[in-house]
């Protein structure tokens, strides 16, 4: 299909993080509609699911503040300006979770509304892993919960997680750990 003509395009309102934008659109049988966005703006951000040896995903309880409480969740971040998505996965991990991965796969990108927003995650999965921390940017620290992989439906039923790029990874992961078909992994280096 022919994507819309932007016949007008204006940021009509911004916060520190974020703006609302309003395309003014023609499409391909002449109608014409205005829309309105979340641009995409910014860098790239990661998800990680990540698998220890015994097969438990590594999960990080913290505060929400859209809900105005604590959930688990996986691990996630935005990618710094020249690191790759298996850095930046790397990276978030050793900060939010204390573990560092040597064999990072990309599994897919996921957008959460694509019809009012331009954002979107890369799901990663993380295998191999050790101890190593850094220092985070989080106000505290977050606790860090195993969960038994063969119980991931059970996590995603329960009251404890409720987000969507969280829901999606765990289950992608599990495809792909179960014979599905990611992209080649990449290996990182440690230390």
């Amino acid at each position: 299909m022919k994507l819309p003509a932007i016949i007008h395009s204006e940021i009509i309102a911004a916060s520190r993080l974020f703006s609302i934008e309003s395309l003014e659109l023609e499409f391909s049988n002449g109608a014409q509609r205005t829309f309105e966005r979340l641009p995409k703006r910014g860098r790239e951000a990661v998800i990680i699911c990540a698998v220890t040896e015994d097969r438990e995903v590594v999960l990080v309880r913290e505060y929400m503040a859209g809900l105005h409480k604590y959930e688990l969740g996986l691990p996630k971040g935005r990618v710094d300006e020249g690191e790759s998505l298996e850095h930046a996965a790397d990276r978030e991990l050793q900060e939010e979770a204390g573990f560092g991965a040597r064999n990072i796969t990309h599994l897919r990108e996921l957008s959460l509304a694509p019809g009012q927003m331009g954002f979107s995650i890369h799901s990663m999965l993380a295998l191999d892993l050790y101890p190593q921390s850094l220092e985070g940017d989080e106000p505290e620290p977050l606790e860090v919960v195993l969960w038994p992989l063969n119980r991931v439906d059970e996590l995603i039923f329960s009251h404890e997680l409720s987000e969507a790029r969280s829901i999606a990874t765990l289950k992608i992961a599990e495809v792909a750990l179960n014979g599905g078909q990611p992209a080649t992994p990449t290996l990182i280096t440690a230390g």
